[in-house]
């Protein structure tokens, strides 16, 4: 057993990529995790050459492996360990998360992300898996991996490009929604109110050019911003964490996002 009280494990796997990139460069960032944490992680998966397709062929192709991701942290939660992860895509979430929420049912899942993901298959306008990644989670769907986010345990954090369906979900107050901008940490600490929290990371929440990315929408957080909102959730009884949607270097590095997550690795890896 590690230990510390956290484990790290590298998602190398297909899930619903657009291209390789991210299977490539989740072994650098993986590496850099591992500067910072120590021992060795445990690998889940293979790179595959990318096939882009509709959200059902790309889930049941990676289904295998992601079913193995879920496995993984079961056994790093059952064993008490804090499970961070670092993965190619968003759509890993659909494995990760529902084995969190069944080991920690009082989670807040801390979604950093450009976009909503919280479409379903009936109103995906784009057909992407990467977009029901949180929905899934949420039980809006059944990705067959399982559900048991309540809606009141979900926080949106710099998404700023959202689809019709999702803003109605944002509107309804389905979800809640903190905007990128001035006062990002103190607005994140006042929606989650010191309950413990589960961060994941799509680092398109980025400003377009500190990281490559699949995604580039204008308006992101800043390093310092990222790693104010990581002193609010290393302040609130974190669970876990996951770094998503990472292609490489921009003119900020994988061990720049490591830093800026510090104050929370920090509390995690005790």
């Amino acid at each position: 057993m590690n230990p510390h009280s956290s484990s790290l494990t590298v998602y190398r796997g297909p899930a619903g990529d657009h291209n390789d990139r991210a299977m490539s460069a989740v072994t650098p960032l993986g590496e850099a995790f591992t500067r910072r944490l120590g021992g060795s992680p445990v690998v889940v998966g293979s790179p595959e050459p990318a096939r882009p397709t509709d959200w059902d062929r790309e889930l049941r192709r990676a289904l295998p492996t992601l079913r193995r991701m879920a496995e993984r942290i079961d056994q790093v939660m059952t064993a008490g360990q804090a499970p961070i992860s670092v993965i190619t895509r968003c759509a890993v979430a659909l494995a990760t998360q529902p084995v969190v929420l069944r080991h920690r049912p009082d989670a807040v899942v801390v979604w950093f992300d450009a976009h909503g993901d919280i479409n379903v298959p009936a109103d995906t306008t784009t057909g992407y898996l990467g977009g029901l990644a949180l929905a899934g989670p949420l039980g809006w769907w059944d990705s067959g991996l399982g559900g048991g986010l309540p809606e009141q345990q979900a926080i949106l954090v710099g998404a700023r490009d959202l689809d019709p369906a999702e803003i109605q979900h944002v509107t309804a107050g389905r979800v809640a929604l903190v905007p990128p901008g001035r006062g990002l940490d103190e607005r994140l600490a006042d929606v989650l109110q010191g309950r413990p929290a589960y961060l994941h990371v799509d680092c398109d929440v980025m400003e377009p050019g500190l990281f490559a990315t699949d995604y580039s929408v204008p308006g992101g957080l800043g390093i310092e911003d990222l790693h104010a909102c990581a002193k609010v959730l290393a302040a609130s009884a974190p669970v876990g964490a996951e770094i998503a949607e990472f292609e490489g270097n921009g003119s900020a590095t994988a061990d720049d996002l490591v830093a800026a997550l510090e104050p929370l690795l920090t509390e995690l890896h005790r």
